[in-house]
C-alpha cells in the first residue's frame, strides 16, 4: 500500500476550507486514491478556527527566526467519511484567517506579506510533523501552489529535514499568475528573517524581474521531482512568455517550466470532475434561489452597503418569475481580472451581448464576488440593464439551479489552466462559449459541445466573441435538432478523476 501526504492551502473535503478551484482537487484526487487501496494524509493551515472540532495529536516543535516555535497538529473529520483518508490542520497563533475566504489574505501595500508568513510556519510544521512520521512512513508528498513549496526549500537546504530526500515530492500548479514573491532580506517577511541559519543558494531561489526576492512559485518549479499543470493544453501555454492581453502564458517562468519540461519532469495532465452523489437542485427553482439568497444576504451585517442593490436585483428577479425568459445565459466566477477581463476593458461589447439577448426574450445572469473594480462595473451595467441579473455574493444552492437552467454557459477567461466551470456546465448538458485557451481548449468542442472565439489580436478576439455568441443564438432560435445534439454531447462528456489519477500514478507519483 503506497503512503500519500497532500500540502495545500485549501481543502474543500472538510468544512469552510475553499476560496477556489484548489480545493476541490485537494478533495476529489485523495477519494480517487484511496479507491486504488492507497492510503492519503491531508492537511492544510487551520487558519485560527478549522482546528476547533478537531483531536490534538501532537505539539510540533522547530525553531524560526532564530526562536523556538510550537504548533499544534490535529485531525479533523471529512465532510465525509472514507477510511483510508485522513484530514489534519496545522494550528499557531500566526496563521490567521485572511479577508478572502477567511483564507488568504489581501496585502496590496505589501503583497503575500501576512502569507507568507502563514506558509512559512505551516510549511516547517508540515516538515517536522514528517520528521516526527506522524503521517507514517511516506511515498510521495503532493503539493499545490506557492503555499506548500516551502517544503521544498526546507528538503533542499535544511539540514535538520534531510528526511524528506527519501520521498517523492510533485508539485501542482493550479495558478501561475500568484507567484509568492518576497524579499530575501530587510524584511519581517522576508526568508533571512525567518530561516537565518539556513544559507540562501539566490541563484536558484531568485525571482529573475526582481533578483533580491525569493519566487516561490519558482521554488516549486525547480526543486520538484515532478512538476503537474492541471491541463495539456496549459503546459504549452506556460512554456511561451506571456504577452498580455493577447495571450498569457509563463508569467515569466517559462524558462524554468522549459527547464522542467527538458528533463522530463514537467506533465500536463488534465483536472477530473464530480459526476458521483451530487447536490442536485429541484428544476425551476433558479429564481427563488436567487430571492432566498438575496433576503439571506440583506440580514448580513457587512452586506449592508449593498441593500439597494440586493434589494433591486431582487425587484428585477421578481418579473421573470411567472415569465421564464426564453434563454438563459449564465456565469459563475470569482470577479477577477482573469475571469472578465473581456468585460472590463470591453463594456460596451458585454452590453452589446445584453441587446442581444433582449431581441430573443433572454437575460444573463452572473453570480460571483471579487474585485471591488469588477464587482462595481457589474453593479453598474445591472443599474442600466433590465436583462441583467447580477447576483453579488456566493450561494451554493443558487449555483447548482444556475448550472442545471441555463441553456448557454459564458466563459470568456483571459487564461484558464483547467477551468471547474465548464466541466460542471456540461455535466447539466450546457454548451459553453469559451474563449479557446489552456484548460477550455481540452474540454469544449467547438460546435460539438459549445462554442469559442480567440483572435491574433483582442480586437479580434472581441469581434469573434461577438461572432461566436450569434452562431449560438442563431443555433438556438433556428436550428433545434442540432442544439439538442450539443446538449446531449455536453451531458456524455466525462472528464473523471479515475482517468486523470492513472496518469498520476504512472507520470507524477512514478508508481
Amino acid at each position: 500500500m503506497n503512503n500519500f501526504l497532500f500540502a495545500a492551502a485549501e481543502n474543500d473535503a472538510i468544512p469552510h476550507c475553499k476560496a477556489g478551484g484548489m480545493g476541490d482537487v485537494v478533495r476529489d484526487v485523495p477519494r480517487q486514491i484511496s479507491e486504488k487501496g492507497d492510503k492519503v494524509h491531508v492537511v492544510v493551515p487551520s487558519y485560527g478556527r478549522l482546528h476547533q472540532n478537531g483531536t490534538f495529536l501532537t505539539n510540533l516543535n522547530f525553531s524560526l527566526r532564530g526562536i523556538p516555535y510550537t504548533a499544534e497538529l490535529y485531525e479533523v473529520p471529512g465532510k465525509k467519511h472514507f477510511d483510508a483518508i485522513h484530514h489534519y490542520v496545522i494550528h499557531h497563533p500566526e496563521i490567521e484567517a485572511g479577508s478572502i475566504a477567511h483564507i488568504y489574505h489581501d496585502d496590496p501595500e505589501e503583497p503575500f506579506f501576512t502569507d507568507f508568513v502563514k506558509y512559512v510556519i505551516f510549511c516547517t510544521a508540515v516538515a517536522e510533523a514528517v520528521k516526527q512520521n506522524a503521517f507514517g512512513a511516506l511515498d510521495v508528498i503532493h503539493l499545490h501552489d506557492w503555499h506548500a513549496s516551502l517544503l521544498l526549500f526546507l528538503r533542499e537546504y535544511d539540514p535538520n529535514y534531510n528526511k524528506l530526500k527519501d520521498i517523492r515530492f510533485v508539485y501542482s500548479i493550479h495558478n501561475l499568475a500568484i507567484q509568492g514573491i518576497r524579499p530575501f532580506h530587510n524584511n519581517y517577511a522576508s526568508m533571512q528573517n525567518w530561516f537565518p541559519y539556513v544559507p540562501l543558494d539566490y541563484e536558484r531561489l531568485k525571482d529573475y524581474r526582481y533578483q533580491d526576492c525569493i519566487n516561490l512559485m519558482a521554488v516549486g518549479i525547480r526543486l520538484a521531482d515532478a512538476v503537474h499543470t492541471v491541463s495539456p493544453s496549459y503546459k504549452e501555454d506556460v512554456m511561451r512568455p506571456s504577452s498580455p492581453p493577447e495571450f498569457i502564458g509563463g508569467e515569466g517562468l517559462e524558462d524554468d517550466l522549459k527547464q522542467a519540461d527538458t528533463e522530463g519532469r514537467l506533465f500536463g495532465i488534465l483536472n477530473g470532475c464530480n459526476y458521483k452523489n451530487i447536490n442536485v437542485e429541484a428544476k425551476g427553482q433558479i429564481y427563488r434561489n436567487t430571492v432566498k439568497a438575496l433576503f439571506r444576504w440583506l440580514q448580513d451585517e457587512n452586506k449592508k452597503y449593498k441593500a439597494d442593490f440586493l434589494a433591486h436585483t431582487g425587484e428585477k428577479i421578481m418579473q421573470f418569475v411567472g415569465n421564464r425568459p426564453k434563454f438563459i445565459v449564465s456565469s459563475v466566477a470569482r470577479l477577477t481580472e482573469q475571469k472578465f477581463y473581456f468585460f472590463k476593458r470591453s463594456p460596451e461589447a458585454f452590453i452589446e451581448i445584453l441587446k442581444k439577448l433582449e431581441k430573443v426574450d433572454g437575460i444573463f445572469m452572473l453570480l460571483g464576488t471579487g474585485a471591488p473594480e469588477y464587482e462595481e462595473l457589474f453593479r453598474k451595467i445591472s443599474y442600466e440593464n433590465r436583462n441583467f441579473i447580477f447576483t453579488n455574493g456566493q450561494s451554493e444552492s443558487l449555483i447548482d439551479s444556475m448550472y442545471l437552467e441555463s441553456d448557454l454557459y459564458f466563459m470568456p477567461s483571459l487564461f484558464e489552466p483547467c477551468g471547474i466551470s465548464q466541466m460542471l456546465a456540461m455535466r447539466n448538458g450546457n454548451p459553453c462559449l469559451v474563449h479557446h485557451t489552456g484548460g477550455l481548449i481540452d474540454t469544449v468542442d467547438p460546435m460539438k459541445t459549445g462554442f469559442a472565439f480567440d483572435g491574433k489580436t483582442y480586437d479580434e478576439k472581441i469581434a469573434n466573441m461577438l461572432k461566436a455568441f450569434d452562431e449560438a443564438l442563431d443555433i438556438f432560435q433556428n436550428d433545434k435538432p442540432t442544439w439538442k445534439k450539443m446538449q446531449a454531447a455536453a451531458k456524455r462528456k466525462r472528464f473523471t478523476w479515475k482517468k486523470s489519477v492513472n496518469k498520476y500514478y504512472e507520470q507524477l507519483y512514478n508508481l
